[in-house]
């Protein structure tokens, strides 16, 4: 299937015998059984009402950029520094990038290639050839036919994987943030507790110096003396151990945001001690509305729609491939006696590949790729169970919280004024060492109590934050996705 048109002799082809070959072809092969129809997207669905109470009475409202309602400009520059820094962010990162060369690979496979060569050789081609110089150069096209949809399901998969890879880079930046703000919060409520046992520690050393003036006084008994000595030993070991898990808790924040210690110091100096107030977030009344922001969710989906994809590729890849091929250059064959040239092309061959027998291999490809859509989608039930047991622990514990902080705020108050009293009595000589001392211990739990519970009432909020996907929407993502791409295209090339 091929013709030379040159200066000195010409023949031409007539292409209709390929084309009828083609169709002859293509119509057998229209003829054969069509692939199998790859399974059912995910079937999991959330259940259709929250079990807790809700917050608000479940209001929905914007989740994003909900870090800045903390009024707090610390956690926001921690949480940005984090995101930067963090190497889950960046892997997931790269993975987007991985993800979207492999669609641009499956996408180029439904079009036709082009290549391009050039040869030069000298000598004799047979017998009766002169010895003469072959110069060509030309262009090669190919194209297979996806009569049977592989490439297209390849293609499906490659962008199936690119959304779910975009949306873990979103579910990454989300854990993130929750991480630095569950250790921001944890270190305000170090230093609040530091601040305490430091008030606590003082207290008890100067119950023990005065305790010791009386005794050697003669007016309390020397076992007094010596309780009150190890009370304030005891008060100094508690805080020690509180001010080394303050310390932890920095350093904590230096790995996670990759700042340099003394800077983070200085950016914690202001604010010490007070724990940040989150808004009061809302939800939605039906689950479904709250979980379809979670990127890890989305995620999930996607490789369920991957699975799918892949077996019908795999399906597709048992049943013939058909190619056409085709080429167009400029040749010239130069001897003693002159010079031919002219222009060479054809069209063809049309090539069928038609498996016959490969020991099982394509269907247990088939087999294979099935289970990896099984297992896809199992994986994807679980994390749907999961997301809503995240929200439905976030809500009891947020309920929790808000009826159990009047009544530590009354035994807070009631224990502090409890123990004022019995300082007072014990000063006037009404009071024993141990009634002090009991009293200072209860008021002392009570204060820590109370700040644990304003600790776990902010990480309850962050939680659900964690637990609704951090504000993040499939509608962001695609505008993220569409703003790199015109950045790719706009981009100057070097």
């Amino acid at each position: 299937m091929k013709s030379v048109e040159s200066s000195s002799s010409s023949s031409r082809w007539r292409p209709g015998a390929a084309v009828t070959a083609a169709a002859f072809v293509l119509a057998a092969c229209a003829s054969l059984p069509k692939p199998e129809a790859a399974p059912a997207a995910a079937s999991a669905t959330a259940p259709v009402a929250w079990q807790a109470p809700l917050p608000h009475d479940g209001q929905l409202t914007e989740l994003a950029r909900w870090w800045q309602q903390f009024n707090d400009p610390v956690l926001s520059l921690l949480i940005e520094s984090a995101q930067g820094v963090n190497p889950t962010v960046a892997a997931a990162r790269s993975r987007i990038e991985q993800s979207r060369a492999a669609g641009v690979a499956a996408q180029a496979t439904l079009g036709p290639s082009l290549n391009a060569n050039a040869s030069a050789s000298r000598g004799r081609p047979d017998l009766s050839a002169p010895l003469g110089t072959s110069l060509s150069a030309g262009l090669q096209a190919g194209w297979e036919f996806d009569l049977f949809g592989a490439n297209r399901a390849g293609r499906d998969a490659a962008q199936a994987r690119l959304d779910g890879a975009s949306a873990s880079w979103h579910d990454a930046r989300v854990s993130v943030a929750a991480e630095v703000a569950s250790q921001y919060t944890a270190l305000r409520a170090c230093e609040a507790q530091l601040a305490q046992t430091q008030l606590d520690a003082t207290s008890r050393a100067e119950t023990s110096r005065l305790t010791g003036l009386a005794a050697r006084s003669g007016f309390q008994a020397p076992a007094n003396a010596a309780l009150a000595r190890a009370s304030a030993a005891q008060g100094n070991s508690l805080l020690t151990q509180q001010r080394a898990q303050c310390e932890l808790t920095v350093k904590a924040l230096v790995a996670l945001t990759g700042l340099d210690e003394p800077g983070l110091r200085a950016k914690l100096a202001d604010g010490a001690a007070k724990l940040p107030q989150p808004a009061q977030i809302a939800i939605a009344r039906v689950p479904a509305d709250a979980l379809a922001q979670r990127p890890d969710l989305y995620s999930a989906a996607r490789d369920v729609l991957a699975a799918s994809a892949d077996v019908a590729q795999s399906s597709a890849q048992r049943y013939p491939r058909i190619s056409l091929n085709g080429s167009i250059g400029a040749a010239r064959f130069s001897t003693g006696a002159g010079t031919l040239d002219g222009t060479v092309w054809s069209l063809g061959p049309v090539s069928v590949s038609l498996p016959l027998f490969d020991g099982g291999a394509r269907r247990a490809n088939v087999d294979a790729a099935r289970a990896r859509h099984d297992e896809a989608n199992a994986a994807y039930a679980a994390k749907l169970r999961g997301a809503v047991r995240e929200v439905e622990e976030a809500l009891i514990t947020l309920k929790s919280t808000a009826d159990r902080n009047t009544d530590a705020q009354v035994a807070t108050e009631g224990f502090a004024a409890a123990y004022l009293a019995a300082q007072a009595r014990y000063k006037g000589g009404l009071a024993s060492l141990f009634e002090l001392e009991d009293a200072r211990r209860t008021a002392v739990q009570a204060q820590s109590a109370l700040i644990e519970l304003q600790r776990e009432r902010v990480a309850a909020w962050i939680s659900l934050y964690r637990a609704l996907g951090g504000g993040w929407s499939v509608a962001e993502m695609q505008a993220d996705a569409s703003a790199k791409a015109t950045a790719t295209m706009t981009a100057p090339k070097n």
